[in-house]
Formats: structure tokens, sequence, C-alpha cells
């Protein structure tokens, strides 16, 4: 699956418009055409639902530009493919924010990148993922780039939809929409096997748990700590049951989530700090080397702000999935008692699903959904995560006639 119409095989409508624009740009390379025209433009935004693949989408989208073979576009040989799906490309200009909202001085930076020339291909490529996470100041940096790019530069943003509360309405009106909808169970399938050599059934549960989100499946079939954390949170529905056991719960798995988090961003944060200290001349001799890192402080503090804002978009970020998967068991519960025949969420916890459908009535399991509904809104706006999942619980008891 290296080409770039093969990984996007499932979703042909995205395939050919993506080949279409490369075909188009690189006629207009050789002079061709006068224009690009509506098959090609310099500005794209790329929306679909977590885990549709936009970043795929936008990668892809990178390649055939970049591809250099004279009959297959993307043809995920060359070595400008090859090194555009790796992460690799001088050309091509990935930002995945880790943040929880990307900044100003980011945009500012990335609009200086934008207007150099290429060096080893036609484009200059900038992809800007989680481009919902904008600042309306960092839209307004990147705005003029997007609406007047150099003639050898494309920029590609990807956000969940063009929604005005996730995506700039202005920025919108300058670029070319392409929407990728969700992938299929059978491809997330091959996916996985290909890539992890997960059993079929593995693979299977996977992409159907995760609601076909291709990273959180690859994250299930491969991290043990993820399938923990799904395992704890949906158990935390059996507890609700059993006294204070679910608070109790609670109080241990955001003890883990925590845990985990420290534990993924800890060596990431002690490499960043050891590169800029380097680059600051930690280690050296010299009056100058001393007075260099005398004035460091600022930097790393700057760093040190970036890193603590990364923890915790980590840590909402693995709150919001674990809810999300409460929400999906108590979806599989209503849609049992109502004798519905659809896929389940949680097909391997089907028994705890029937449970809760016996035990609780329709109206009881939808405000079960609402109570999971709103602690995801309040860990959204910051509250903390103890006061939302114990209100959350306490909601709950409540709907589940839990005294």
């Amino acid at each position: 699956m290296n080409t770039v119409a093969s990984r996007l095989a499932d979703t042909p409508a995205v395939r050919d418009v993506v080949l279409a624009a490369a075909a188009a740009a690189r006629a207009k390379v050789r002079g061709e055409v006068p224009e690009l025209g509506n098959a090609m433009a310099h500005a794209w935004i790329i929306t679909g639902p977590p885990g549709s693949g936009r970043s795929v989408a936008a990668l892809a989208l990178a390649a055939a530009l970049q591809c250099t073979d004279p009959v297959d576009i993307g043809c995920g040989r060359c070595p400008h493919c090859h090194d555009v799906f790796a992460d690799a490309h001088t050309d091509v200009l990935r930002i995945i924010p880790a943040e929880l909202s990307i900044g100003i001085d980011r945009m500012r930076a990335v609009r200086t990148e934008a207007a150099k020339l290429p060096t080893v291909s036609p484009w200059r490529i900038v992809i800007i993922e989680d481009a919902d996470r904008l600042s309306d100041a960092a839209a307004d940096a990147i705005l003029k780039t997007v609406e007047e790019p150099p003639e050898h530069t494309v920029i590609i943003m990807c956000a969940p939809s063009i929604d005005p509360e996730d995506f700039s309405p202005t920025l919108r009106s300058r670029c070319r929409h392409l929407y990728v909808p969700y992938p299929s169970v059978g491809h997330i399938v091959d996916l996985l096997v290909a890539e992890t050599g997960a059993t079929p059934e593995d693979a299977r549960l996977a992409a159907v748990a995760s609601g076909r989100h291709i990273g959180r499946a690859r994250r299930l079939v491969t991290d043990p700590d993820a399938q923990q954390r799904r395992a704890s949170i949906l158990n935390l529905a059996e507890l609700i049951f059993h006294h204070d056991e679910a608070f109790k719960a609670s109080t241990a798995f955001l003890k883990t989530v925590d845990k985990q988090v420290k534990s993924l961003s800890d060596e990431e944060d002690a490499g960043e700090l050891e590169k800029l200290e380097r680059s600051l001349g930690k280690g050296g001799r010299g009056k100058g080397t001393q007075k260099a890192m005398d004035g460091s402080s600022g930097m790393v503090k700057d760093l040190e702000k970036k890193q603590k804002m990364r923890r915790s978009r980590r840590n909402r970020d693995f709150l919001d999935l674990a809810l999300v998967d409460l929400a999906g068991l108590y979806r599989d519960a209503l849609l049992l008692s109502v004798g519905a025949d659809v896929q389940l969420t949680h097909p391997d916890f089907e028994g705890l699903s029937r449970d809760l459908a016996a035990k609780v009535s329709e109206p009881g399991l939808v405000a079960c959904l609402d109570a999971v509904t709103m602690a995801r809104g309040h860990i959204g706006v910051n509250v903390t995560p103890t006061t939302a999942i114990d209100g959350m619980i306490g909601r709950i008891r409540l709907a589940c006639g839990v005294s």
C-alpha cells in the first residue's frame, strides 16, 4: 500500500481529487496550461471525523505533487514520495501541534517558511494538522499567505469540519475543501494486519471499538496501556451499582492516566531540553559559552511552558477518548434495549451492555449518555478531571436509580 492510489483506495472520491490536482499541477509546471484551474488550488482545507484519515490524505496530496515518476503519479517508489511519507522531505513542512492551541508566533514562523523557494522539487508544501486549534491571532497571521500564496507554495490544513467553531470562516473561504469520510472496517482491518501483524479478529475488534478511528485502532492493537484504559473505563459502568466503588475506580483511573502521560512525556521532554542546551553551548568552555547559557533562561522557560501545555493536551485527549468509549457502551445498551439490529461499538463487552439494558430504562440510558457528554464538555473547558468525572458518576447513578 505504498502508492497514493492504494493509500486512498478506500475513499475513491478523495483519491480522484488528489490525483487530478497533482496532474493539473504537473501540467502547470511543464507550462502546458496557463492556470491550475479547478483541479488544483494553492490552499486546501481537508476535513473529516477524527480518525478518518485527514493526515493520510494530506500526505498523499503532498506526495502526489512532489512525485517524479513520469507516468504513475504518487508512485510511492521515487525518493520524493518516499521522503514525504517518511516526514523527511526538504520541501514539505508538517506542523503537528501537541499544545492546546496553535499560537501566533508559530504561524509567523510558518509564514516565513512558506515564502521560501523549494530546493529539490517544484513545490514548497506546508501541512498544518489540527488547524481547528489555530487561535484567532494565529489564523489572522497565516491568512495573507493563504489568500496570496507564492506561486510555488501549497498550504494544506486539516480540521474536523468547516463549522465556524472548528475552522476560521475567513480561511475557509480562501481554501478548496476536501472531505474525507470514515474508512470502512475492512480497510482498517487490512491496514492493521499489514502494519502490525495483528490477527484479523483483533484488528476487527480494534476497528469497531475505535469507531473506525485509524490511529486509535492502531494503538488498541499495539499498546497495552490503551487496552487497559479502555477496559477500566468500560468496567466503570458495572461499578456504578456497587456503592462508592465507581468513585474509587475513577480516582485510580485518573492516577493511571497521569502516570501514563508522565511516562510518555518525560523522555520526550528530556530530549528536547538536552537538544536546546546543546544548541546553547552547554558543556562548552570559555566566557562566551557561559554568557550564552546565562542568557538562555527565557528559552528554557518557553520550552517548559510548551511541554506543560503538551502534557495537558495529552491528558485531556486520553480522558476524552475514554469517555467516548464509555458513551459507546451506553449506546450499545440503549440499542439492545430497543431491539435494534446494528453493530455494537464494544462487541467484547456485549454481556455488560445487556446487563445495563436489563437494569436501566431507556430514558435512564439516554440520561447516562447525556452525563458522559456533559463530562466531556466540562473537561474541554478546563474543569478539573476529578470534578468532571465525579459529577458524571453522580448523574449516572441517578439515571440508573442507584441510591
